[in-house]
């Protein structure tokens, strides 16, 4: 046996089964003895453990990479663990450097009010609303006098904090870092001395800042947190993390429909990562569903509609992603393939001429400005027409009547053309 089974042996089966359950889809664990020094603790006296994750309210909605997280504070809850949802509305006037090649634009503080109200209302389709603290770092961080802080920047050396590799790549670069970017990870790793967090969860890219919360407890005479990283969420372009600056996102509070449909885009290599990071599906029936791509795709998009939008249908009594699939398979048909579904505010443009241009088909029922614009769509492949949503490729196309012709223009655009 292993150094590290000889080690695991000393606890019970619950605490090993706890861990098992929290280390799924997590990156790293840091260190991982202690985490299960204090589940073995947590579980003999019954006091449970502090588990803290923070968001700065940089965006005005979460989307489903933020749930990554907040799905991990959920098994936490759900184990018996206390969960505190942070909103760091004072360090997100300062700006988190993660990832920056540039000293960030700060946001004023009533955008982020504006944004941390979205997070409070957001967060509880998620997390259970009566097991959950929810924080604001201003409490602490806004009354601090200058001496407090001069006091803590004192914890922490400007030799460690450029071993950051942001702030390295910066030097290097000759690019210009602000002493006020300094500060946020102390503000971050601070946050943690004060709620005397036993946990932090955050993105891998947040692995430096966590680490400082570690050393700071230490200074202030704490048992140092553990830290949890997990990946951050690869967006519906297959290239970036999921971001709503990058349009690549699924946001927790769109419609049921939208949800089944954007999922239904991950490519079939990343839905992989999607099962294991936003679902509780085994990894034995994951590879059960591997022999079916097509039929696994659609599951995993019912699993996050239901995940999302956890009611069912009172006339029916279906649950929200049964009934999103029904949608889909009648919109595309079961083999995926589209199909033209017209909304009921299609605009209708009646003709009398016996023909007409469809660029100026386009133009004359106001969905695009020009004819060239036209032109530039249908070189892109971007309209189709019919029930079958043939591609039309003329850049000429002339439609005759009488007759009656149907267009998807775009993503979310449709026309109906029709004689008088």
């Amino acid at each position: 046996m292993s150094d590290a089974g000889q080690e695991k042996r000393k606890y019970s089966k619950e605490t090993l089964e706890q861990f098992e359950t929290l280390k799924r889809g997590v990156e790293e664990i840091l260190p991982e003895q202690p985490l299960l020094d204090k589940l073995e603790k947590a579980l003999t006296t019954g006091k449970p453990l502090k588990i803290k994750a923070g968001f700065d309210p940089t965006a005005p909605d979460l989307h489903l990479g933020h749930t990554v997280l907040l799905r991990k504070l959920r098994q936490f809850q759900d184990l018996g663990h206390e969960v505190t949802f942070l909103i760091g509305d004072f360090t997100a006037t300062i700006g988190d450097p993660t990832g920056r090649s540039a000293t960030r634009k700060r946001l004023t503080a009533e955008e982020v009010k504006i944004n941390a109200r979205t997070y409070e209302e957001q967060v509880f389709k998620i997390l259970d609303r009566e097991k959950t603290k929810i924080v604001f770092n201003s409490e602490w961080c806004m009354t601090m006098k200058v001496e407090e802080v001069l006091g803590l920047t004192a914890r922490y050396t400007v030799a460690r904090m450029i071993e950051r590799d942001d702030f390295s790549k910066r030097m290097k670069a000759g690019e210009s870092i602000s002493i006020i970017e300094f500060i946020y990870p102390l503000f971050q790793g601070y946050d943690s001395v004060v709620l005397e967090s036993d946990v932090e969860l955050g993105g891998t890219d947040q692995k430096f800042n966590l680490l400082v919360g570690r050393e700071l407890q230490s200074q202030y005479g704490q048992e140092p947190q553990v830290i949890m990283t997990l990946p951050l969420l690869v967006g519906l372009d297959g290239q970036k993390k999921m971001s709503k600056s990058y349009d690549n996102y699924i946001g927790i509070d769109e419609t049921p429909y939208n949800v089944f449909a954007k999922s239904m885009s991950v490519s079939d290599d990343l839905m992989w990562d999607y099962y294991t990071l936003l679902t509780s599906v085994p990894f034995d029936e994951i590879e059960e569903l591997k022999k079916d791509p097509l039929n696994a795709k659609k599951k995993l998009a019912a699993h996050l509609v239901d995940f999302l939008h956890p009611t069912t249908d009172k006339e029916t009594g279906k649950n929200q992603g049964e009934l999103a699939r029904q949608a889909w398979d009648s919109e595309k048909g079961k083999d995926g393939r589209d199909k033209m579904v017209l909304p009921p505010d299609t605009p209708v443009l009646t003709v009398k001429e016996k023909e007409i241009p469809l660029t100026q088909a386009v133009v004359d029922a106001g969905l695009e400005k020009s004819a060239s614009a036209v032109k530039r769509l249908i070189e892109s492949g971007a309209i189709r027409m019919g029930e079958d949503l043939q591609q039309v490729q003329d850049k000429q196309f002339v439609l005759t009547f009488p007759g009656k012709y149907q267009f998807k223009i775009g993503k979310k655009k449709y026309l109906i053309v029709q004689s008088d």
